[in-house]
């Protein structure tokens, strides 16, 4: 029997500006990364995001990114040990705030953007993450991308974990995700999203931008939010799981 976590990237819209759609994404996805206003989503839209899960049943984590509006969190910067960890701290808190007035807890912590690609390699910043969810609460659950120090950071400090895998994104050799920057980062084509997404869960197997065949564990499965196809690949990708025999269940 096969089963995946389904989450996405929501909860990004902030003022007078909209990315996504939050509430029908939902519909469709086991858990969400919200935005803790930092690189992206602002005090309302996080109220709204968690009270629309917790009316739907769904995990609630907490995206923190680095303090980058402008960037949306895309753009790396050199931190202390200190800053990282008060910085990740510091937005779960934030988050916690409204999971608590529904009657939810945070059920996992996704850092987003350049935060979650330095964690691939960089252990001290990796560590630092880990220590400040660690402190919070011993019982929420790491979000690492596939490949990613920070599953073994988070095993260390005694922090479960689970292994992301994207529907929308293409992989370099070493399991990290293509840059944006470059040509061919996102999958687009939803047929394909669908192929990879079923080999990937079902035979741990993925193809890499460079056309290698490599091994890959999946936990949990990512569909951006911001996405102009989101909704599509999240309503078609989970309408192929569960053809497949693949349940779509919380990670645990």
């Amino acid at each position: 029997m096969y089963a995946i976590d389904f989450n996405s990237d929501i909860g990004e819209s902030f003022g007078a500006y909209k990315l996504g759609n939050d509430e029908e994404i939902l519909k469709y996805i086991t858990a969400c990364n919200v935005a803790c206003g930092w690189h992206a989503g602002d005090p309302v839209v996080m109220d709204r995001v968690v009270k629309t899960a917790a009316e739907l049943g769904v995990k609630v984590g907490a995206h923190p990114g680095y303090p980058d509006l402008m960037g949306f969190g895309r753009r790396q910067m050199k931190l202390s040990f200190a800053e990282a960890k008060n910085y990740v701290k510091y937005q779960v808190g934030a988050l916690s705030a409204f999971t608590a007035a529904y009657g939810l807890k945070i059920h996992h912590v996704a850092p987003h953007g350049a935060m979650g690609n330095m964690c691939q390699d960089d252990r001290g910043l990796a560590r630092a993450v880990c220590e400040a969810v660690y402190e919070m609460d011993p019982e929420i659950i790491i979000y690492y991308c596939a490949g990613a120090v920070l599953g073994e950071e988070a095993e260390k400090i005694g922090l479960r974990s689970a292994c992301e895998i994207f529907a929308d994104r293409a992989y370099e050799d070493d399991l990290s995700l293509r840059s944006r920057k470059l040509e061919g980062a996102m999958v687009t084509d939803e047929d394909e999203a669908i192929r990879r997404v079923l080999r990937m869960v079902k035979e741990g197997k993925v193809r890499s931008y460079s056309g290698k065949d490599l091994d890959i564990r999946g936990d949990t499965l990512c569909v951006h939010g911001d996405g102009p196809k989101a909704i599509a690949f999240a309503k078609r990708i989970s309408e192929a799981l569960k053809k497949e025999g693949v349940e779509i269940r919380a990670f645990e």
